[in-house]
């Protein structure tokens, strides 16, 4: 079901146009799922910025070994794939999302599952280091953000394996 179009009557425990009392109270919700989503790709923005900071790439086996994939230069490698990632985020912000695609839920949940992984390991990482590691400081905020969508798409039956 597409995020924004369609809407999930459960009284009906049916879909239900856009335009119904119905719908018009899960479009409000489909907008606060959309402008969390834009939250999420800015939070995955500054935690980019921060493993930047932190040169990531030097101190993370699977960054080293991603970056170096990409280019010699470990860190324009890095450039690259957090640069790339921030641009698909803003890309699916804009037209999957916000445009309403059939496929916007799923793309959300795909979302949710990388930011999810990505705040959980941080912190363990961090934890079986017995410090800060690069990306930890913003890790819950992904965390948790993953999580409100979740279940923001949950209340709103749009992500059945969300």
């Amino acid at each position: 079901m597409a995020v924004g179009r369609w809407a999930f009557d459960a009284e009906r425990n049916s879909p239900t146009r856009e335009g119904s009392a119905v719908a018009g109270q899960v479009q409000r919700n489909t907008t606060r799922i959309q402008s969390s989503f834009a939250v999420l790709v800015i939070a995955q923005t500054a935690h980019s910025i921060e493993e930047y900071i932190g040169r990531l790439w030097e101190l993370f086996p699977p960054a080293t070994f991603l970056t170096g994939l990409v280019s010699a230069n470990r860190k324009i490698g890095f450039l690259v794939i957090n640069g790339a990632l921030v641009a698909f985020g803003v890309w699916c912000y804009y037209w999957p999302v916000r445009r309403d695609w059939s496929s916007a839920a799923t793309v959300i949940c795909f979302w949710v599952l990388i930011e999810t992984v990505n705040g959980v390991g941080h912190s363990a990482w961090s934890l079986f280091q017995g410090g800060y590691t690069p990306g930890v400081a913003t890790a819950p905020l992904l965390l948790g953000l993953s999580v409100y969508l979740a279940l923001q798409l949950r209340n709103n039956r749009l992500g059945r394996w969300c």
